[in-house]
């Protein structure tokens, strides 16, 4: 296999470019709405945030029992999968990256339409995923192949190997609708595992798409089973005796719940599961009195608007050194006000729809909490009447134990906090109970340093935005209630998904038996 290279995002800026997504769109549009899953029962609908009314996709509703059938499918088909070789897995696995590259327009059309993903956040996303097929191919490859050295003494051999742990349950969200599933999905398959698939309910048509991609490529049967539906499936799921991975990503709530519930180890279990979870931010910029106010403030417009600021690694805190606050604060209010609010369809749209109407109320609350408590500087847009639109807004002046400085929000609101130095900043972070994504704008190589070593973050970003980390780039997650387990998109995340055996075997054995 060729070394690894990301797969390069289309530049909006030309027109054949935006023709190719436009052809996407239109042959999107003319399928919908998508039926997903056959047979009978309840079923339930994933819609447009730009437009509600517009049905993107109809998914049969799934059950606890179903959930039960999808496990015992995939225990079922556990062994032939694991016992394939990482070769013939990532055959599989780079096959089904070349079928998603294919209908890569097309793809991201859906994700416009079922999500509200601007275009270029959308083609990021398709291209990500094709990373994570790619990469964790080649990683898994090189995991089998290459055993990791063991101190070898004289009369005696020391090995070490890695291998699946059974069954793997994918908890995903809709914000990253196909790459994160598609990351999670695979590193389970890559490895040898068999995946059970639940989608968030909002997105199911992306996660739909993985499927039929890996199916395509040869995946056999039941080592794959998507089960789209609600919070009473991935409950089901994560109880399951049978499951031996949970891989989520989503709220701290939800995270912290799975990892207490996969804690149980009922009679007749005989494992302990294990939970790789990625679970939420408050994330913050500092801002030194030394920084380039014209990289800072497009940074951090970036990092907390585009998609409407629902990135789990987006900026919702923005920590000024006290000696340029009104500067910046200033220059963040004019731009935050030349930002086009608009339907994620539009090229030239900034900030799109939030997912859902409770999404834009809760931020709309919030926005109300920051003018009671300090004041808007930035929200005065006009949004479109049709659709789940917010005003990007900038707040300032709240007080230390304002919620809007310590609860998630996951929608386009920033607030501008003020610090008398670059360490008081420091303090405010490491007091969060969240540690995903963090940003520092400074021109001092020593304070870069000391930031560096002092915040608890998983990803920091230095006088640049803090969202869109790359696979094997940016390897990707947090600390602290952020979450647990190893980066993804990185050499480590595979290792979560196997166990490894040692064995040392005599070497000054008496005779030989030849069979």
């Amino acid at each position: 296999m060729k070394p690894f290279a990301n797969e390069p995002i289309l530049e909006l800026r030309r027109a054949g470019d935006r023709e190719r997504l436009t052809q996407g769109m239109a042959e999107l549009d003319s399928l919908l709405p998508l039926r997903l899953g056959g047979g009978g029962g309840e079923s339930f609908e994933s819609t447009d945030p730009g437009k509600p009314d517009r049905v993107v996709a109809v998914a049969r509703k799934g059950t606890e029992a179903d959930a039960a059938d999808a496990v015992a499918a995939a225990t079922g088909a556990f062994p032939a999968w694991a016992a394939a070789g990482a070769e013939r897995r990532a055959e599989v696995l780079i096959e089904a990256a070349a079928w998603l590259r294919e209908r890569r327009p097309l793809l991201a059309a859906l994700q416009v339409r079922e999500c509200a993903k601007p275009w270029g956040e959308a083609d990021a996303d398709v291209c990500e995923a094709i990373d994570f097929l790619e990469y964790y191919a080649r990683e898994a490859v090189r995991l089998e192949q290459r055993a990791p050295e063991l101190l070898q003494a004289p009369g005696e051999r020391n090995t070490m190997r890695y291998v699946p742990r059974g069954v793997v349950v994918v908890i995903a969200p809709w914000n990253f609708p196909l790459a994160i599933p598609t990351g999670m999905t695979v590193a389970g398959l890559a490895t040898g595992n068999a995946v059970v698939l639940k989608p968030a309910e909002q997105s199911p048509a992306s996660a739909d798409f993985l499927r039929q991609a890996l199916e395509a490529a040869g995946l056999p049967d039941g080592v794959l089973t998507v089960v789209n539906g609600f919070g009473d499936v991935g409950a089901a799921l994560v109880r399951d005796p049978r499951v031996h991975t949970i891989a989520f990503t989503g709220s701290s709530a939800v995270g912290l719940e799975i990892i207490r519930a996969a804690a149980e180890t009922p009679e007749g279990q005989r494992h302990v599961k294990r939970v790789v979870s990625e679970m939420g931010g408050k994330n913050g910029v500092i801002v030194d009195s030394d920084a380039d106010l014209d990289e800072a403030v497009p940074g951090i417009l970036r990092s907390a608007f585009v998609y409407a600021g629902q990135k789990c690694s987006a900026c919702s805190r923005v920590l000024a050194h006290e000696a340029i606050a009104d500067a910046l604060e200033q220059r963040l209010a004019g731009a935050a006000a030349s930002l086009a609010v608009g339907q994620a369809s539009d090229f030239a749209a900034d900030v799109p729809p939030v997912i859902e109407q409770e999404a834009q109320q809760r931020v709309r609350d919030y926005a109300q909490q920051g003018a009671s408590e300090g004041r808007i500087v930035a929200g005065d847009h006009e949004v479109p009447p049709e659709g789940w639109f917010v005003a990007p807004t900038v707040v300032a002046g709240l007080p230390p134990d304002s919620r809007i400085l310590t609860e998630e929000i996951f929608g386009p609101l920033v607030a501008v906090e003020r610090h008398p130095s670059v360490d008081a900043a420091c303090d405010a972070l490491e007091d969060s109970p969240f540690a995903l994504t963090g940003g520092l704008f400074s021109r001092s190589p020593q304070t870069v340093e000391r930031v560096a070593r002092r915040l608890p973050v998983g990803n920091l970003y230095v006088n640049r935005h803090i969202t869109g980390a790359m696979v094997a780039r940016q390897p990707f997650g947090g600390n602290r209630r952020s979450g647990i387990g190893s980066k993804a998109g990185g050499p480590d995340y595979l290792l979560q998904f196997v166990e490894p055996r040692v064995v040392t075997e005599n070497t000054m054995r008496h005779g030989l038996v030849v069979d």
